[in-house]
């Protein structure tokens, strides 16, 4: 048996959060609501008569969809395989999904996501430069 590579597994749990966003973000516009409409009300204009939030979350989801699978252009930027550049983009795409209602169960699993990425970059695991590959090992003697 192979060791569990969490970065793989965290992309697994992103693609799946982005899509769920995205689906949230289309449905959103049907049907606007904020998730927190029954603490306040001040939040309604973020969604209705413009779409604001709606827009927001689309273009969120979309963008993560790419970084996650990743789309040709983006695949082996820096952008890509740095952990840190995840790290700090995901909490704002989370409170972005949390912010509508369809969006709350892609909130939760950015939040695992995130957790599973921060376990990944404790480790110090690294993201490759080609999608979807494993990192060589090293030379004779070394351990990895």
């Amino acid at each position: 048996m192979g060791r569990l590579i969490k970065n793989h597994w965290a992309r697994l749990i992103i693609l799946t959060a982005s899509a769920y966003q995205v689906a949230a973000a289309v449905e959103a516009f049907f049907w606007p609501k904020i998730f927190w409409d029954f603490l306040t009300l001040a939040l309604d204009r973020a969604v209705k008569p413009f779409p604001i939030l709606q827009i927001i979350n689309l273009v969120m989801g979309v963008f993560m969809f790419a970084l996650e699978w990743p789309m040709p252009l983006i695949a082996g930027s820096a952008i890509h395989r740095s952990l840190e550049a995840r790290l700090a983009v995901l909490p704002l795409t989370a409170l972005c999904a949390a912010l509508i209602y369809q969006g709350t169960n892609a909130a939760l699993y950015y939040l695992i996501g995130i957790m599973v990425y921060f376990w990944a970059y404790s480790e110090g695991e690294i993201i490759c430069a080609k999608p979807w590959s494993l990192p060589q090992r090293g030379g004779r003697g070394s351990r990895a």
